[in-house]
């Protein structure tokens, strides 16, 4: 490692929920304030980047006497390459990157690694088995099996349609494949019929929306449930099903636990969605990067279910699927006030909301 630089001023203790447990990251020497973690945004516009993952970050290098820098590549896999590039030149000791494009910013990667500093893919998987790199996120293969479970019980059969993310994206597969597993069976049986499924750009919404509505018109508006594969996509799922009559009526999935498909949720325009609590996530980053200056986590576990089957060291935090009965694991958790949960809920509707 490049860092030899660091100060001991005590021990910050390291613990992160991995796969549904404690897994120990380890003790980590706290910083001085020559030490910087670089954040390289794939596009900081998205509303949980902000509002939930960026303060988990920086509460855990404010605590350690650690700096935060950081980039917006604004959805660019050309611009997320030269913005890794500067945070090595602003002297990054550890970089964490939500990739744009996992294939496109592999070279940058490595040349990070080749320098001593330590990497870590955030919520997104990009794959080298190069010593520094690290992989932390929730379980999406899990989230998608939570997605498909709700979808299956509030309708067993009929034409399904699979909303997904963005093709560059693997969390986009490993969703859809965790979908098909619980999914499978009725297919087979000829209960569910799969009658559109499209990958989103950039999971953007109005994206998401554009081809729901197309679907809706190749299929006469005929369409019993939809498997979305995040709250935005869902979001513009729903938009199109609104345009026909059909929102609240045809069960829509999600993800991520935005405020406004919480929202959806108690509505009961959106099913589910799977909280995956940004704060832990933005935790467990800071913290293995802390880590990795200074040696090697410790209490990782080992992934290589990606597609090109390399085995990282990883963190894989559990998610949490979110109906109208739990509602109020949210807002007991600070996650999102009852005001705007239960914005337009009748009261009593929903217990959240009585």
């Amino acid at each position: 490692m490049r860092n030899t630089k660091k100060g001991v001023a005590g021990l910050l203790a390291l613990t992160v929920a991995a796969a549904g447990s404690m897994a120990s990251i380890g003790a980590v020497a706290a910083q001085d304030d020559e030490t910087i973690v670089g954040v390289s945004w794939n596009n900081f516009q998205e509303e949980r980047w902000a509002l939930r993952d960026e303060p988990a970050i920086k509460a855990v290098l404010d605590a350690a006497g650690a700096q935060y820098i950081s980039t917006d590549a604004a959805s660019s896999a050309e611009k997320q390459v030269s913005d890794i590039e500067q945070l090595v030149t602003q002297g990054a000791d550890a970089i964490i990157i939500l990739a744009q494009d996992n294939e496109a910013i592999l070279p940058a990667v490595q040349d990070a690694l080749d320098q001593g500093i330590p990497v870590v893919a955030y919520d997104r998987l990009f794959e080298t088995d190069a010593d520094g790199a690290y992989y932390v996120t929730f379980d999406n293969v899990e989230v998608g099996r939570m997605q498909a479970r709700a979808i299956l019980e509030a309708m067993p059969a009929g034409n399904y349609v699979f909303i997904k993310g963005n093709s560059a994206d693997p969390n986009a597969d490993f969703l859809r494949g965790g979908q098909q597993e619980i999914l499978q069976a009725a297919i087979d049986a000829g209960d569910i019929v799969n009658v559109g499924e499209q990958y989103t750009d950039n999971w953007d919404p109005a994206v998401a929306q554009r081809n729901m509505e197309q679907i809706l018109t190749d299929n006469d508006n005929n369409v019993d449930a939809v498997v979305a594969s995040n709250d935005g996509t869902a979001g513009g799922s729903i938009a199109a099903l609104a345009a026909q009559g059909l929102d609240g009526v045809v069960p829509v999935s999600g993800q991520d636990a935005d405020n406004a498909a919480l929202n959806r949720v108690a509505l009961g325009t959106q099913t589910v969605t799977v909280w995956k609590d940004a704060r832990e996530l933005g935790k467990a980053a800071a913290e293995v990067a802390l880590a990795a200056i200074d040696g090697t986590p410790e209490g990782t576990t080992v992934f290589s279910d990606g597609p090109k089957g390399i085995a990282m060291d990883s963190v894989l935090l559990a998610p949490t699927p979110i109906l109208q009965d739990n509602l109020q694991l949210v807002v007991d958790a600070g996650w999102i006030s009852a005001e705007e949960l239960c914005a337009g809920v009748e009261a009593g509707s929903v217990e959240a909301c009585s």
